[in-house]
């Protein structure tokens, strides 16, 4: 018996890999994030299988249905939104079933940032602009070390991805605009991938109005950086003077 920690991805069911496909068609048991789980996503668990919504489930009860999957040799499908090694409150349960000495694996998925720069059509990265992105979120019921609070993370220049925070847009865009200017591209993709996604995009200037404007109040993921434009210096990759490195002795 295992359980498998499954990452599902944004929304989007063909955005699952293959391997957490094939888990999820065959899995007995699975424990699954609540709404932030899409449908299409739920639909391909067999009709038959147990069914266990996590939103509603104590950490105690979801190890306990581990535990009793356990007992009756069923393997287990621990459904997360994403990837479960973002925002994912894995760590406690590894935790709780190392105790109990039930084996588990990870198989990742597509992080929704992933996802809202797939729907933006746009890079995060851009030479000589940002060649780093972070992936944050703003202090809430769980507090932020001080060395990685907002304004600090502003202070790289970096893309920044910033989850679980659209709550506080406005906040966030004065938070950053003193440190990348009002007229950076600043950009909101509510439920990045599903039927109902939604983006705004603007500028720190007026990416709060326009989000408030249009009720987006969660699942969201915040997208700024100058990295968003798109009159930026091209890559040196498609430069005629650039040599590309290749394996001597692997021609033809």
């Amino acid at each position: 018996m295992i359980v498998h920690f499954v990452g599902a991805g944004p929304g989007d069911s063909e955005l699952l890999t293959r391997k957490a496909e094939r888990l999820l068609r065959a899995c007995r048991i699975c424990v699954y994030a609540g709404s932030l789980v899409s449908p299409g996503v739920l639909d391909l668990i067999p009709t038959d299988a147990e069914r266990h919504d996590s939103a509603r489930m104590s950490l105690e009860e979801v190890i306990a249905v581990c535990r009793d999957a356990r007992d009756r040799g069923i393997d287990v499908v621990r459904l997360h939104s994403g990837d479960p090694s973002i925002y994912g409150a894995t760590r406690e349960q590894m935790n709780a079933l190392d105790a109990l000495g039930i084996p588990y694996d990870v198989c990742p998925g597509v992080s929704a940032f992933q996802a809202a720069a797939a729907s933006l059509c746009t890079e995060l990265t851009a030479p000589e602009v940002s060649q780093t992105i972070v992936l944050t979120r703003t202090a809430g019921r769980t507090p932020l070390p001080e060395a990685q609070e907002l304004d600090r993370m502003a202070g790289t220049q970096a893309t920044l991805c910033i989850f679980l925070s659209v709550g506080k847009i406005a906040e966030v865009a004065e938070t950053l605009s003193v440190h990348y200017g009002k007229d950076c591209p600043a950009a909101v993709v509510f439920r990045a991938s599903w039927p109902e996604e939604r983006i705004i995009r603007g500028t720190l200037a007026d990416i709060a109005v326009k989000t408030e404007a249009a009720e987006i109040r969660s699942t969201a993921v915040i997208v700024v950086g100058k990295a968003l434009a798109r009159d930026l210096p091209a890559s040196k990759l498609y430069d005629p003077t650039f040599s590309h490195g290749f394996r001597k002795g692997k021609g033809p």
